[in-house]
């Protein structure tokens, strides 16, 4: 059984985009919805710097959009599940068939801005914790007045809060912690610091009307398979300022069955994670179309 995974915020660096413009009709695609969404994606994913593509209005519908040109460029795949960390569930939404891909890149658009926006507030920002136990660092991060915004698995944590916080982490790690590695995000997010923008994704989200998922979907939530398109959505509101269970959806893949994982461009980090927390499952990461070769063998051997 395959899973289909897309990364979140932070996968994005400079020009990562560019030779996937190169495939048949890549370019006339992202033109098409960078027009929709008044935004050249074109431009960001291949020629803007690593503080350009830190934008969060900007990193999110990027990431969106490597992830469905990367997929598409698979060809004709049903995978048996699919999900997505973080801005990730939204490329994993159209994968399902929840969303469109104009309606995905409208919505992510409108999510890129409103948690900028809310970001904006206060200078926030997020590190990983590697190594430690779960319950010690979490009791740790709690003291310190910071947020486990993304519960990973296989070892890692990522905590959010303002720089201050953050910094005084840097110099008093959780028990067992080996190292804490800030993000390239520009803000606290899965935490009460993006409450503003949960409203403003929810009016955006009333202009869409979402199709129950073609295939099993796993929220980022709670880890569980969602059958509903309205309640994918619901929960594509509410984890703006709400932890990412990806420890959970890893739960959740070795309950289906899964048996291999493919992470969509630009591909690296979530198998990274399932390569420890998934022995025996095969992964591969879509990091350039001289990947799709051995992802296309993956897919027929799972078919």
């Amino acid at each position: 059984m395959l899973v289909l995974v897309a990364p979140g915020q932070g996968a994005q660096t400079p020009g990562f985009l560019t030779e996937w413009l190169d495939l048949p009709g890549a370019a006339d695609r992202v033109a098409a919805w960078s027009d929709a969404i008044g935004l050249d994606l074109a431009h960001y994913g291949t020629k803007a710097d690593a503080d350009e593509i830190r934008d969060t209005s900007v990193a999110q519908p990027l990431l969106v959009a490597a992830g469905l040109l990367s997929a598409a460029a698979l060809g004709d795949v049903t995978p048996g599940a699919v999900a997505g960390h973080s801005v990730g569930e939204i490329t994993a939404a159209a994968f399902a068939g929840v969303l469109d891909d104009t309606a995905a890149l409208t919505l992510v658009r409108r999510r890129g801005l409103a948690m900028a926006e809310a970001a904006a507030v206060t200078e926030t920002g997020m590190s990983a914790l590697l190594g430690g136990d779960p319950g010690v660092s979490v009791a740790h991060l709690e003291q310190l007045g910071l947020t486990p915004a993304n519960m990973n698995g296989a070892g890692q944590i990522v905590a959010a809060g303002t720089l201050k916080q953050l910094a005084a982490l840097n110099e008093d790690k959780p028990e067992g912690v080996r190292k804490v590695v800030p993000l390239k995000v520009a803000g606290a997010f899965h935490t009460h610091h993006m409450a503003p923008a949960v409203d403003k994704l929810a009016e955006a989200a009333k202009e869409l009307t979402p199709a129950d998922p073609r295939v099993t979907y796993v929220s980022n939530k709670d880890g569980r398979a969602v059958a509903g398109g309205a309640e994918v959505l619901e929960r594509l509101v509410g984890q703006v300022a709400n932890p990412v269970r990806w420890d959970l959806c890893m739960e959740t893949f070795k309950e289906l069955g899964v048996t291999a994982l493919i992470e969509v461009c630009p591909g690296g980090t979530l198998t990274g994670l399932a390569k420890r927390a998934l022995p025996g499952v095969k992964t591969l990461a879509l990091k350039t179309p001289a990947d799709l070769d051995a992802a296309r063998a993956l897919v027929a051997e799972q078919a």
